[in-house]
């Protein structure tokens, strides 16, 4: 029989809790078209950027440097869009161009996850600090390429990674879906994924089980950058424009929506649909307290103190267990 798990089921019904009070306090608006697109818009970028979140969370650490990757990433392809792809370029030169930018992208942001695992799993920096070191290296690159300023103007090509749809769903819903699908098999369903979780429960004993701990937390960090690369593409489609301060505010979701969705601050466990539920609930929670004309501040305030009671209520039952 198939048992859906506890978490996940909590928060699909804490989910249908808040649509139906949202449904009652704004009528047909929160159902509208235009407000149901806007979520499907929003979301992607900031579940992919979770997803990375999560993962580096489910080996015990944490990746502070996903909004800088992101953004130095999202900046390495609008210079070379920009600078490469000029007023006369042909339809054909300019998809070239954006190919070549996009790996450049994805380059750069498997370096910067490469650079966090090494200093990690090989240097045994704690990752709080070895990633926070890396944000604030990130962020002066991204100041200084961009010289404060805003890289904008890209191809229709570009534009519709961010803005379009395919078949009536939206391009970005279709990338983070399957970005979501492949991360979830990964770790449910691989060797791979065992070992991740293993050294998220204990590294020591995980090593002398055979398990090469160096090389798990080295692909964790590097499949986390990759995600800050997609996520970046996506940022600056959707934006038409790059600079060193987007997303700023995304680093704290990605965190309550990995804790929110089950995954164990101290590592070792977590589900990949139980973070896209908890996804679905902040975002209702921020769209409709948009819609009721409430400061977008307040919603930021009222994640942060979920994720505050989250954690109070585990350690609480946790203790009780071990009573």
């Amino acid at each position: 029989m198939f048992r859906i798990d506890p978490v996940i089921r909590s928060l699909l019904v804490l989910l249908a809790c808040l649509v139906a009070l949202f449904a009652f306090l704004l009528g047909g608006r929160f159902f509208s078209f235009a407000n149901l697109q806007s979520m499907a818009f929003q979301l992607p970028e900031l579940g992919i950027l979770a997803v990375a979140m999560m993962v580096t969370m489910m080996t015990g650490g944490i990746n502070l440097s996903i909004i800088t990757t992101a953004n130095l990433a999202g900046i390495t392809a609008a210079f070379c869009i920009t600078r490469l792809a000029g007023a006369d370029a042909s339809s054909g030169a300019v998809l070239g161009i954006t190919a070549i930018a996009f790996a450049s992208a994805m380059v750069v942001s498997a370096l910067v996850g490469a650079a966090n695992g090494f200093v990690v799993a090989h240097l045994g920096v704690s990752a709080i600090l070895a990633t926070l070191g890396t944000t604030t290296v990130l962020e002066g690159i991204g100041v200084l390429i961009t010289r404060g300023s805003v890289i904008s103007g890209f191809p229709d090509a570009v534009l519709f990674i961010g803005n379009g749809a395919l078949f009536g769903v939206p391009v970005p819903l279709v990338i983070f879906a399957c970005c979501a699908l492949a991360v979830g098999v990964w770790l449910d369903r691989t060797p791979w994924g065992v070992g991740v979780r293993m050294t998220g429960s204990n590294a020591n004993a995980t090593a002398y089980s055979g398990v090469d701990v160096r090389r798990v937390l080295m692909k964790v960090y590097i499949l986390s950058g990759l995600l800050c690369g997609v996520a970046a593409l996506i940022m600056i489609a959707r934006f038409n424009s790059a600079r060193a301060g987007y997303g700023s505010s995304y680093l704290l979701v990605t965190v309550l929506a990995s804790v929110l969705g089950g995954v164990n601050p101290d590592g070792g466990f977590g589900k990949v649909g139980g973070l896209v539920a908890a996804l679905m609930v902040l975002q209702v929670i921020g769209s409709g307290l948009n819609l009721l004309g409430l400061s977008p501040h307040l919603a930021i305030a009222l994640w942060g103190g979920i994720l505050l009671f989250v954690i109070a209520l585990r350690l609480l039952r946790a203790r009780r267990a071990g009573q």
